[in-house]
């Protein structure tokens, strides 16, 4: 049997929070009958932990879920008849088949669930009463990383974060309370939907708010030793550096009931030659929506770039790697994209030709280059 706290203050504001947090949900269910199950509080009362006294209750940063952030615009709810509708998945940018990792079955908080070939993680199918969190199966070590974290439920209550950790993050850390989990030590790093990126404890206003429907890209250069964040294919900016000779595991959490999200996309690659030519052809066509047909090459070759290298080509990103590495501190975002949506009216094959003997030699070392191999 549960032993309750003396203090009749901290029991209230444990129960208090625990409350507004299913709440927040609630108001996004049709009813609160269907988000509690027909239970009351007094039989949530023999499955829920009381905090310590010790414990601090972290107050909650947003009771409504985020809007109007989806990498898409399509509608999720179909019409089935007057007054009738029934929510349908978006699969919006989940083109990837080939995966370098997935969700870990065996590293993760009691409240995380995997579906969906270990690519999809749901968090508390009932009530929240803590952070859940869950890493993914691969130690990422050398060469480049890349992935992609799609919110695929309501995005709300004290903290849901993408990011990165090594083997020493305690999934468990917050089990019974509200919290950031990631980025609340040294060894970890996290991106909060609230827009604030955490290391070390700190918070910093890093990028706009992100919702239900948004695509989180995180790209993790073991080479020059940086993580860069991307929020629906467009560059944030560089959120962390040196950090070479670290292992690092993709983590997320959240403290917020029924929610979900999902790896769309999960790709490595070496540091090499090939990386390079893609990366620097990107920051000479920031503005194109995708590089490869920016390029006079042969179409085998254009398909093997895409297939191997693709993620590189299309990101609206700005690489870092040929530039000065901001700290945490004096990080600037770049400058926000502009549409993509004329196609390639922003670049074309021989827009190359205007940067000169450079834009020549990059189009022939990427053509020697795989030839060769």
């Amino acid at each position: 049997m549960l032993r309750r706290c003396r203090n009749g203050r901290t029991t209230h504001l444990a129960w208090s929070e625990m409350w507004q947090e299913t709440d927040a949900l609630a108001a996004i269910q049709t009813s609160d009958l269907e988000e509690w199950g027909g239970q009351t509080v007094s039989d949530l009362e023999s499955d829920v932990n009381y905090l310590p006294r010790s414990q601090t209750v972290v107050a909650l940063s947003s009771m409504s879920p985020v809007i109007g952030e989806s990498f898409c615009q399509c509608e999720r709810q179909e019409e089935l008849g007057p007054g009738l509708s029934v929510s349908r998945e978006c699969h919006c940018g989940e083109e990837d088949q080939g995966f370098d990792w997935e969700w870990d079955d065996h590293f993760k908080s009691s409240g995380a669930f995997v579906s969906c070939d270990n690519r999809k993680v749901s968090f508390f199918s009932d009530y929240s009463c803590g952070t859940a969190a869950i890493r993914g199966t691969k130690e990422l070590t050398d060469g480049q990383h890349f992935w992609e974290i799609k919110m695929t439920s309501p995005v709300y209550g004290t903290d849901m974060m993408v990011g990165i950790g090594t083997s020493e993050v305690n999934l468990e850390k917050y089990k019974c309370s509200f919290g950031s989990l990631l980025g609340h030590d040294e060894d970890s790093w996290g991106l909060s939907y609230t827009g604030h990126l955490q290391h070390k404890g700190v918070k910093v206003k890093f990028s706009s708010r992100f919702g239900e429907g948004s695509i989180i890209g995180v790209h993790l250069d073991t080479w020059h030793g940086t993580l860069t964040f991307y929020k629906n294919r467009h560059c944030i900016g560089v959120a962390a550096t040196r950090l070479q000779n670290k292992k690092f595991y993709p983590m997320v959490c959240s403290t917020a009931a029924k929610s979900s999200m999902k790896v769309i996309r999960a790709c490595y690659t070496p540091t090499t030659l090939q990386y390079h030519c893609c990366a620097r052809l990107r920051q000479m066509f920031p503005h194109c929506p995708d590089v490869l047909h920016a390029v006079d090459v042969p179409p085998g070759l254009r398909t093997l770039l895409h297939v191997q290298l693709g993620w590189v080509c299309w990101t609206c990103l700005v690489h870092t790697w040929l530039s000065p590495e901001p700290s945490l501190s004096t990080r600037t975002p770049p400058a926000q994209e502009p549409s993509t949506q004329n196609g390639s009216s922003a670049c074309s094959v021989s827009s190359l030709e205007g940067h000169g003997r450079k834009g020549k030699v990059i189009n022939m070392t990427i053509s020697t280059h795989f030839s060769v191999n």
